[in-house]
């Protein structure tokens, strides 16, 4: 017998154990079954999962759990990724609590460190995802910085530098002077600060003028080689040529002319430091103008400035700089300033310096021509297709990438260097030496680059390095190209564009047909979780609460097809009610003795109640089918919800009642056979979305010797059209929820009785209404109900349902002139609530400032408005006709 209620952690914990000690999951290349293939997105290994992996693992758990029931050879390869800055940046706040940095410990004692956080993170990692249903083929689980995967990393540097597009330069990049590393852009977020402009005058050097130029970095004109003027610019047409003597330096430095220069902006004039800015750096190649880094890598001023300020922090600088040019005369004035400060995105707690700096560089502008062809020529299709534009705007103003970061924990630079500076790049020591010995004539001494790659570099080759490759495995074979991809918005070009790239590089296949994008997962609000707002759902406490059904039927429910998902406990308590109303049916099919009959034929089903029911369900096999196959998954977890908890549950159950206590032993057998019929396969149609439950109530029917993922997915055929009994049965259901909602929208006690009449009925209907009298008066809370053949009774509402007009008389069941007072007063409110958040929404200056998540807020609470409004005015209209 089942409990009365649903203990999901017993049953969680039970079925992990099944599930971990059976085969499900593992993949089976030899099977001569369709494979069908999604790689897990690998988490990184730097602590507990959040809601955002959460939606990570269920998508592709879902869609993988439905297409191994429809027969296919499914591989959910499980991973891991190495995070070399996000690992680094834990590791360094450890070691600073010590007292200590990295270089206080060397390269080989915080690679131990990081092989144990990365071990014990692991674990955790590994515990949680099960925690959650995941069931991948842990088998075949890859970490990035595996053996197997490194191999794979250093022939695809190595074959990239042989087509010269890898390649070594001296460039501007994004530097984190915490870390002491570059970053691409991809890990910087530009975050609008308040601050100041200040305006400085540079002397020409013959004395005779100053220029007027304004920065919000006064500390980098210690760094500055030329000013900049607009070629047309009449204030400044006569100076180009000339120089000035940069203030505080007294270097003299040139006036050049360059279009790029906007004469509206400021004064027109630009001071050019071509080592600090990328829009100066682009401006000094092609001035040829020298590049004066003034800072070091840990952004103190370095031996490039003035004595007086070598050693002082940026910051710090700065401050005494602005100083001395006021006192020395040479700052016009400040003025407030509101400027993009850019960050690193992991910590959001370090300013970047652009710094001139010998990096590795890779040729994304190569890479990206076949990666856009493919998915203008449909091999790659995104879901939804609005997504494409997105990953069209990035690729088609791709820069090349910086893939070397001055970090220790990576994939290691395959490169050597001679003693004269001359790079030798190989797949091992002993090839770099070779080819060393060979360029020098003799023997030599190489030195490897102590750099490591780009972590986004190695999860790059994550659809194919997994499969083996560069070895002709079987299972790169059979399950290359994966099939489906599901991923977060937020990682469209870190990951995704660049495993297109790779794959079409060097396998010349694109890695996956179809990219599934989900929104970021927000609180239930809207708003983007955060430790500071303190608004941060920790997935285990959900599941601890709720269960891992509840979360993961929740949250997919929550995610239409790219949008983000705003959820809360409330939304996750809804679901698991959910849950609870299903446990509460199997209840009340074991009370009345519904057991399975694998012989029992719904073709067979005489009673019209059943007959419905299993109309119903094949209807709904198809709706969720179409939506699973369509990446609909939302749209397939609110099918079921609709099926189970008010077809199933609150009609269907209710109409069993009477032929389960007084019909004839031939109709309560037929009930109790299509009940378990119907619930046995509502079962394996909802076991994706929700799999503890599901197992749970299939074993204890004994629908199958099998475990539920094991069962095959039904199909049914097409469901009847015009099927009388189906059809009377869909009529008792429209008849009663229109009284229903008329009860409802006139504030009749749900309690009381009441008359209803029926009118313009043909003899057809007036049958139906006979045979289903006592379910009508008993469901809808009716005294009697009466056939009109004459005219409405004044007092009364009516509705029309399908060759009816349904009448509710009135006169002393509802005080008409006090409810038609309370809707319009209901009415006025609303829309003057409306009004109010149109105000809002038309106000160009609340639009502009407002959060994102506060303007989608409001307009859903006007959509909400409006359809209460909806209702309210239809029971308005109604009693104004009375």
């Amino acid at each position: 017998m089942l409990e009365k209620t649903f203990s999901h952690k017993e049953v969680e914990e039970k079925f992990r154990t099944q599930w971990k000690q059976s085969s499900m999951g593992h993949a089976h290349p030899t099977s001569g079954k369709k494979p069908y293939v999604i790689m897990m997105p690998p988490p990184n290994v730097t602590g507990n999962l959040h809601m955002g992996h959460v939606i990570d693992q269920s998508i592709p758990d879902a869609l993988i759990r439905y297409q191994r029931l429809k027969g296919h050879d499914c591989l959910w390869l499980p991973g891991t990724d190495h995070a070399s800055i996000a690992v680094h940046v834990l590791l360094e706040r450890q070691m600073r609590e010590e007292g200590k940095t990295r270089f206080d410990y060397g390269r080989e004692e915080f690679l131990k460190r990081a092989w144990q956080w990365k071990e014990q993170c692991h674990s955790n990692i590994t515990n949680q995802i099960s925690r959650l249903g995941i069931v991948p083929d842990w088998s075949r689980e890859r970490f990035t910085m595996d053996e197997s995967l490194n191999r794979a990393v250093i022939k695809v540097f190595v074959d990239l530098y042989k087509k010269g597009k890898i390649y070594r330069a001296k460039r501007l990049v994004n530097w984190n002077p915490l870390q002491q590393s570059g970053l691409s852009d991809l890990e910087v977020v530009s975050v609008s600060t308040k601050g100041s402009l200040w305006h400085i005058r540079y002397p020409l050097t013959d004395g005779t003028q100053n220029i007027v130029i304004a920065t919000t970095r006064p500390e980098t004109m210690l760094g500055d080689t030329a000013i900049a003027v607009h070629p047309e610019d009449a204030r400044y047409k006569h100076l180009i040529g000339k120089t000035v003597r940069i203030p505080l330096v007294g270097r003299d430095i040139p006036i050049i002319a360059d279009d790029y220069i906007d004469r509206e902006t400021g004064s027109g004039a630009m001071k050019v430091t071509p080592a600090h800015d990328y829009n100066d750096f682009a401006l000094g190649e092609r001035h040829k103008l020298p590049m004066i880094s003034i800072m070091d890598l840990t952004a103190h001023i370095n031996e490039n400035a003035p004595e007086k300020y070598r050693g002082m922090e940026r910051f710090e600088a700065r401050k005494v700089i602005v100083a001395d040019l006021e006192e020395q005369g040479f700052l016009e004035k400040i003025e407030p300033w509101t400027s993009n400060i850019p960050y690193d995105e992991k910590t959001l707690k370090v300013v970047i310096e652009p710094m001139l700096s010998d990096q590795w560089w890779c040729d994304q502008p190569y890479l990206a021509q076949e990666a856009i062809k493919a998915v203008e020529d449909g091999r790659i299709e995104f879901v939804p297709k609005s997504a494409e534009n997105t990953y069209f705007a990035w690729l088609k103003n791709i820069q090349p990438w910086c893939i070397s970061r001055q970090l220790w924990w990576g994939h290691q630079i395959p490169a050597w260097y001679g003693e004269d500076g001359e790079i030798f790049v190989a797949s091992t020591e002993q090839e770099a030496q070779a080819l060393a010995d060979k360029h020098y004539g003799k023997k030599s001494t190489i030195t490897r680059d102590n750099d490591v790659l780009d972590t986004w570099f190695s999860s790059a080759l994550w659809p194919f390095s997994t499969l083996g490759w560069p070895d002709k495995t079987v299972d790169f074979d059979h399950y290359y190209p994966t099939t489906t991809l599901s991923f977060g918005a937020d990682i469209i070009f870190f990951w995704v564009a660049r495993m297109i790239m790779m794959g079409l590089e060097f396998t010349g296949k694109a890695p996956f047909k179809h990219v599934l994008m989900h929104g970021m997962v927000r609180d239930e609000k809207g708003q983007k979780m955060s430790k500071v707002k303190g608004n941060v759902i920790d997935p285990l406490i959900i599941v601890d609460e709720f269960g891992a059904d509840a979360l993961r039927f929740g949250l997919i429910a929550s995610a239409p097809q790219g949008r983000d998902i705003n959820i809360g406990p409330p939304q996750i308590e809804k679901f698991r009610n959910f849950l609870t109303k299903i446990w509460n049916a199997a209840r009340y099919m074991e009370m009345n003795g519904c057991t399975h009959d694998k012989n029992f034929n719904p073709n067979t089903a005489s009673d019209p109640v059943n007959r419905w029911i299993i109309n119903e369900t094949r209807k709904t096999n198809l709706l969720v089918q179409e939506a699973a196959e369509t990446f609909r998954l939302n749209d397939m977890a609110t099918t079921l919800y609709q099926f189970i908890w008010g077809t199933f549950c609150d009609w269907y159950l209710e109409l069993t009642k009477p032929l389960l206590a007084q019909s004839s032993d031939t109709t309560k057998a037929e009930t109790q056979k299509t009940l378990a019929w119907v619930f046995s396969h509502t079962l394996i149609m909802l076991t994706p979305l929700a799999p503890f439950i599901t197992e749970e109530l299939w074993a204890n029917f004994k629908f199958s010797d099998k475990l539920l993922f094991e069962e095959q997915w039904p199909e049914f055929g097409t469901p009847s059209a015009n099927d009388t009994a189906v059809a009377e049965i869909q009529w008792l259901v429209d008849v009663i929820s229109t009284i229903r909602s008329l009860r409802a929208e006139l504030h009749i006690n749900p309690g009381d009785k009441i008359p209803l009449m029926m009118k313009d009925i043909s003899p057809a209907v007036k049958e139906r209404l006979d045979r289903q009298r006592p379910l009508i008066e008993k469901l809808a809370r009716l005294s009697s109900i009466d056939v009109l053949t004459g005219a409405t009774p004044k007092s009364s509402v009516t509705a029309l349902v399908s060759d009816a007009t349904i009448i509710l008389p009135l006169e002393g069941i509802v005080d008409l002139k006090a409810e038609t007072e309370r809707l319009e007063k209901e009415l006025a409110k609303i829309k003057d609530e409306v009004q109010k958040i149109d105000a809002k929404l038309s106000n160009e200056q609340f639009v502009s400032r407002a959060p994102q998540e506060i303007i989608e807020e409001y307009k859903e609470r006007r959509q909400n408005m409006l359809v209460s409004e909806s209702k309210f005015d239809q029971a308005f209209k109604r009693l104004k006709g009375v």
